[in-house]
């Protein structure tokens, strides 16, 4: 099973609709896919049409009374399940910091999966923590949403810098752009010196348009309801550029053993 974590300490960028959009592609193309929503606030878990499950707390997830696999509920979708956010989430680093290892307690807690999916999908709560620690240290690759503007920029550098200095050297972070108006000259700027400065950066860009908005309203993921769509092509792209890198010889029906 490979790990797909869509992640950015800053928040309002557009993180859950891609997590929900590239795991349902993710199904779509024969990937066996689950997403996990730690983000307490469950804006994915809301959009896939979830409810809450009162067995998913954080600290009885971190304690292992209940594994992931007891909360898996199937969504509208086949081929895609989701595990239900809980508002509990928000007390998540408390849980952990009280454990033996904390930052490798996701790790631990997503292994039961591996025997039903290829694909785990980690829909990310904004900023830097412990959960975040664990996130790094639990996934193959992160999806990146950065929004054309200085401060996320300097996010990515500090990113790219943390994961330097621990070493993990087989850690794939895959970042793009999101939220994109090209109408902007700010935008076409910061996004060609970015280019330059981080040569990293998934070509796919994802636009500002309303067709992606009508997600929450429609509460499903967008190439499902609107396939034909330039916004759809634009996250098909995407996928295809996030599952190009990850390992090729464990695609769908190969699970690894990590």
């Amino acid at each position: 099973m490979k790990t797909l974590a869509v992640s950015s300490i800053k928040g309002g960028v557009g993180k859950t609709t891609a997590a929900v959009n590239l795991a349902y592609l993710a199904s779509q193309a024969g990937w066996r896919t689950v997403l996990w929503d730690l983000d307490p606030q469950g804006g994915a878990t809301y959009v896939l049409r979830g409810e809450p499950d009162d067995r998913a707390a954080a600290r009885r997830l971190v304690s292992g009374k209940i594994e992931l696999p007891e909360i898996v509920a199937s969504t509208a979708w086949e081929g895609l399940d989701l595990i239900p956010a809980d508002f509990s989430y928000r007390n998540f680093d408390v849980h952990l910091d009280a454990k033996k290892h904390p930052t490798r307690r996701l790790l631990r807690m997503s292994r039961p999966l591996q025997q039903d999916y290829d694909l785990l999908v980690l829909d990310c709560p904004p900023g830097a923590s412990l959960l975040t620690e664990n996130v790094l240290r639990a996934a193959d690759a992160i999806a990146v949403p950065t929004l054309p503007s200085p401060l996320s920029l300097r996010m990515i550098g500090q990113l790219f810098a943390f994961v330097d200095r621990e070493g993990w050297t087989d850690l794939r972070l895959l970042p793009f752009f999101s939220m994109v108006d090209r109408r902007k000259s700010l935008h076409e700027q910061l996004v060609a010196e970015a280019r330059e400065r981080f040569p990293m950066l998934l070509a796919t860009e994802i636009p500002y348009w309303s067709d992606i908005e009508r997600m929450s309203v429609r509460r499903a993921p967008l190439p499902s309801f609107a396939p034909a769509s330039e916004a759809s092509r634009r996250f098909a792209d995407l996928w295809q550029e996030v599952a190009s890198r990850l390992d090729p010889l464990e695609g769908p029906g190969r699970p690894s053993a990590k």
